[in-house]
């Protein structure tokens, strides 16, 4: 499509337009350096190119690529979600503590779910009812639920989980981790959310003039809140997948992932500006996380350049992404 008729777009298609021609590009980029990452690893460690690596590696994987792909739903309104590490601590907790009070599986699950979707709620109620930035709502949310989880359980480990919900995560289906398969089944109704659908040009819109959009029939309040509500939600689900996964309640757990969650997000691509960011973007940036992370303990290198590495990343990544806008511009 030419430049010319681009502009004849309407604002939300045109604002997802740019993003996905951006997106792409950065996609293959980010699938190249993949790739080579993997191979020197291969080369230079005996224990990386093995089967029981590369599944502890999807393991690992799984739970910053859901909270990845919730943020970046945020990330493309260009809003924040502080949060979301404190929603995986409370929402483990709280499903650990009905599980031991017998409550059935199933249940538990749902009823979690709910919550992440009512902290979601409250998240956009106070950026969009009470006007507060987002950086603010999300990190005063971020301290409540932390503190709350601390205070419902009095700072103990949550025990007792039932057995078949602890294996879950250590269980492969077709040969694939059962949190791995999570993430597909996760990532495929995102995919068409953002990129198929009609609310998905909304939050492209949004992100990129609230105005604009709002003179082309966008409910930007509406846009938000579902925005927040979808990262709440993905959030809580990997409270539930890390309950499993260690088999216990701590409300600790989840601590500092906030910031894996927009270090993926932003490496895969999403702009802190707003209006660019994919699904599958925020995938590839977890992976890279998760590869250098990995490679790093098999490599016996000091875990504190393991942060460094990804700061680094994130400030050329945000450099260039400056670039891009005032190349459009």
């Amino acid at each position: 499509m030419s430049d010319t008729s681009a502009a004849a777009l309407p604002a939300p298609k045109r604002a997802a337009l740019k993003s996905h021609r951006f997106g792409f590009l950065l996609n293959l980029t980010l699938l190249a350096l993949l790739v080579v990452l993997w191979l020197a690893l291969s080369v230079s460690t005996d224990s990386f190119a093995t089967f029981g690596n590369f599944e502890n590696l999807l393991r690992q994987d799984s739970m910053w690529s859901i909270m990845a792909v919730g943020q970046t739903f945020v990330i493309i309104t260009a809003g924040i979600d502080l949060s979301v590490g404190a929603v995986v601590g409370l929402t483990s907790t709280i499903i650990a503590m009905m599980l031991a009070g017998g409550v059935p599986i199933w249940a538990s699950i749902v009823i979690t779910l709910l919550i992440g979707i009512a902290l979601g709620a409250i998240n956009a109620f106070g950026i969009v009812n009470l006007r507060l930035p987002p950086f603010i709502m999300t990190l005063a949310t971020m301290t409540a639920l932390r503190s709350f989880g601390l205070l419902i359980t009095d700072g103990q480990t949550i025990g007792g989980l039932p057995l078949n919900f602890i294996l879950f995560s250590s269980h492969r289906t077709l040969g694939v981790p059962n949190l791995f398969i999570i993430v597909i089944l996760i990532a495929i109704p995102c995919y068409f959310l953002l990129h198929r659908s009609r609310w998905g040009r909304y939050l492209f819109a949004v992100g990129s003039n609230p105005e604009a959009a709002r003179l082309s029939g966008v409910s930007v309040n509406r846009t938000i809140y579902l925005a927040y509500i979808v990262s709440a939600l993905l959030a809580s689900v990997v409270g539930v997948l890390v309950a499993s996964r260690i088999g216990i309640g701590i409300a600790t757990t989840g601590q500092g992932w906030e910031l894996q969650s927009i270090a993926s997000s932003v490496i895969g691509g999403a702009s802190l500006f707003g209006a660019v960011g994919s699904v599958i973007g925020p995938l590839l940036g977890a992976m890279l996380l998760t590869t250098i992370n990995n490679g790093a303990n098999l490599l016996n290198v000091n875990p504190f350049w393991q942060g460094i590495i990804t700061g680094l990343l994130i400030i050329v990544i945000v450099y260039f992404d400056q670039l891009r806008r005032r190349k459009t511009r």
